[in-house]
């Protein structure tokens, strides 16, 4: 991390990446209030930025220098602006929010896990390659791939196709879905924010598409809602992969069997989370915030932190856009891109199904 510091191509990509989401703001608002004519444009700051990172990223060859930076944004400014959304939410309303998405999180893992490996292996793809797919798609995309790839021996081949597929099919939902659980939640869009949480891969990839719902429809209950349910997701690996080890899987011996670090499983930015969350419980529960503090300055507080956390996933989105590549994607092969394309649209339309079905009675309940 040191060494980063100190490189000059990593801050300018960092610095792309910022500039990226600076720009994004005013040319959202010039493509709708200048160029549309809408009096408050309907154009989201972060789809400007992931699709100026884009086009930016596949026309410009960017200095490899620079590619630690915007790796950085990625990852840990990502992170950062997820465990600051913590303070939009009591322990009290996260920990509700958690009961409601528990049971359609399962679902879509379990039914993705048995469904997209058995139609690889039909489709003559590798058990590692059906793997990869199956939980990078079901459970919380590159990470679930990266953390999985060691335990059943896939090769970097297999991982590198595994990846590209989560990540065309998880930008295209990322984009599409928004508008989809609109037309279908609009008056619940908690309903919208667990889809979105629920079908989409990646923790980027639901930010981006929960912050879009928030921007373009003033819905700021769809983003607590798919950041949430995500989280759960994500929380679900730990559990989940001593199954897909026996499912997909080669032979091993028993010593490599126990080489799972679980406890590092555990993303820091959900404790992280959990810890605002309870920050803002904390402070909303007196009449002087932590005995010290007027409501006004609290309030001033919290709004500080609510800005400073949509600012990192606007840096981060920008990010996502400038890592964007396509230039490789043929060498993934049609079966591959297949299978993900099944994946994608399996728990995408089990996820809606299930929520349309049961989303507004189990919330009814729970909520």
């Amino acid at each position: 991390m040191i060494a980063s510091i100190r490189n000059v191509g990593w801050w300018a990509g960092i610095a792309l990446a910022a500039s990226v989401a600076v720009i994004s703001g005013y040319a959202a608002d010039w493509i709708g209030v200048a160029l549309l004519g809408f009096e408050t444009s309907p154009i989201s700051a972060i789809m400007m930025a992931i699709v100026i990172g884009m086009v930016v990223a596949n026309t410009l060859r960017l200095p490899a220098t620079w590619q630690p930076g915007l790796k950085f944004c990625t990852s840990a400014i990502l992170r950062i602006g997820i465990m600051l959304l913590g303070i939009r939410l009591s322990l009290l309303s996260a920990g509700q929010f958690t009961l409601v998405a528990l049971p359609f999180v399962i679902a879509a893992i379990a039914v993705g896990l048995l469904t997209v490996g058995l139609l690889g292996r039909k489709m003559g793809l590798s058990r590692q390659l059906s793997g990869l797919i199956a939980v990078g798609t079901s459970i919380c995309g590159c990470t679930a791939i990266v953390a999985v790839a060691p335990l059943i021996k896939a090769d970097e081949s297999e991982v590198s196709y595994a990846i590209a597929c989560i990540t065309v099919f998880g930008l295209a939902a990322m984009f599409f879905y928004p508008l989809l659980a609109h037309v279908a939640f609009a008056s619940q869009p908690a309903l919208a924010g667990l889809f979105l949480g629920t079908s989409i891969h990646e923790t980027a990839q639901v930010a981006g598409a929960g912050m879009m719902y928030e921007a373009q429809y003033n819905a700021p209950v769809a983003l607590e809602y798919a950041t949430v349910t995500k989280l759960v997701r994500n929380l679900c690996m730990i559990a989940v992969i001593p199954i897909v080890g026996i499912l997909y899987g080669a032979e091993r011996s028993a010593s490599e069997t126990g080489k799972v670090n679980y406890l590092a499983m555990i993303p820091w930015f959900i404790v992280g989370f959990a810890l605002m969350s309870a920050l803002r419980t904390i402070g909303d529960s007196g009449e002087r915030p932590f005995g010290i503090l007027e409501p006004a300055q609290w309030d001033t507080a919290v709004q500080v932190l609510r800005d400073l956390a949509e600012r990192c996933l606007l840096i981060a989105m920008a990010a996502v856009g400038l890592t964007s590549m396509f230039a490789g994607l043929h060498r993934i092969g049609l079966r591959p891109f297949a299978l993900g394309l099944f994946a994608a649209l399996l728990i995408g339309g089990l996820s809606f199904a299930l929520i349309a079905a049961f989303g507004a009675r189990l919330m009814a309940l729970v909520v």
